[in-house]
């Protein structure tokens, strides 16, 4: 694959102050991406109900998800996509701008998850609904209720791994692999925080644990400490990149900052982790 191409491109990234001035644009929609791990027992929705930016809709990662499959929030098939998308009253011609409660995290998942779908009009909230509320910005309380819209998803292979792929990856050596956990998971010497699943890492990899993309208050780093980042992980930044995580959500964080320093080629492994280490039969290396 030849290097990539540095064409400018429009930042990944929206500050509180554009969303506010924008909010009131028929074509602006908000999205509520905000998600977490079970043993936290926190309820996204209902906090969503308690307060949100005004106008926002709820996307449920758990419920936008492949119903036949026993692995965690796996991407949807386009139809379903476009079913649940289009109830949530968002359209083809609609610019989303998605936000989470802990900064940028989750919204990053459903941020891929637009694009991985073909809809590139797509934006995340830099540091989210605590930057939001910290700046002394409006909510809201209560459930959305929006007109349905026409929203046709078309997927985009390119963004997307799946298990077959990642195995030829270790054969052909196509693509680094950059994993989002812990440096103690990656390592495994951390437990997982999911039972029955292997310690390690899928070997080769590369390992940028995703909190380390985030200023003290929760933003992305800006592009040039980025870029540091990534290359201090040993990531080539002119060879192709496919992420990983726990469950496919802070592996979005990693495309979202590659994103940002022109990057727009990186693909998720989805089934990521838990798939991987669930699976007895993929090496592993500690």
């Amino acid at each position: 694959m030849s290097p990539v191409a540095r064409a400018p491109q429009a930042s990944p990234l929206v500050t509180p102050e554009w969303l506010a001035q924008n909010l009131g644009r028929r074509d602006v929609r908000v999205v509520d991406g905000s998600w977490h791990m079970p043993q936290l027992k926190r309820d996204a929705r209902a906090e969503f109900v308690e307060a949100h930016v005004p106008g926002a809709v709820f996307f449920d990662i758990d419920a936008i998800a492949d119903p036949r499959t026993s692995l965690p929030h796996m991407l949807p098939r386009a139809a379903e996509f476009s079913r649940s998308v289009g109830r949530l009253g968002i359209g083809d011609r609609d610019r989303v701008i998605v936000y989470d409660s802990r900064g940028v995290v989750s919204a990053a998942r459903v941020w891929w998850t637009f694009r991985a779908f073909g809809h590139d009009a797509v934006a995340v909230l830099d540091g989210g609904l605590p930057r939001w509320r910290a700046e002394g910005r409006p909510v809201e309380s209560g459930s959305a209720a929006p007109k349905p819209r026409r929203f046709t998803a078309r997927l985009r292979r390119s963004l997307v791994r799946d298990l077959a792929g990642m195995r030829r990856n270790l054969t052909t050596r196509k693509a680094q692999v950059l994993d989002a956990r812990s440096r103690g998971r990656f390592a495994g010497t951390e437990p997982e925080p999911r039972a029955g699943l292997r310690a390690g890492h899928i070997p080769r990899s590369l390992n940028l644990p995703y909190d380390e993309l985030y200023q003290k208050d929760g933003t992305l780093l800006p592009p040039d400490a980025l870029r540091q980042k990534f290359e201090a992980s040993g990531l080539d930044l002119d060879k192709p990149v496919v992420t990983s995580c726990g469950s496919g959500i802070t592996a979005s964080v990693l495309a979202l900052g590659l994103y940002a320093i022109g990057r727009p080629d990186v693909a998720v492994y989805d089934g990521s982790w838990t798939e991987w280490g669930g699976d007895g039969d993929t090496p592993i290396e500690t």
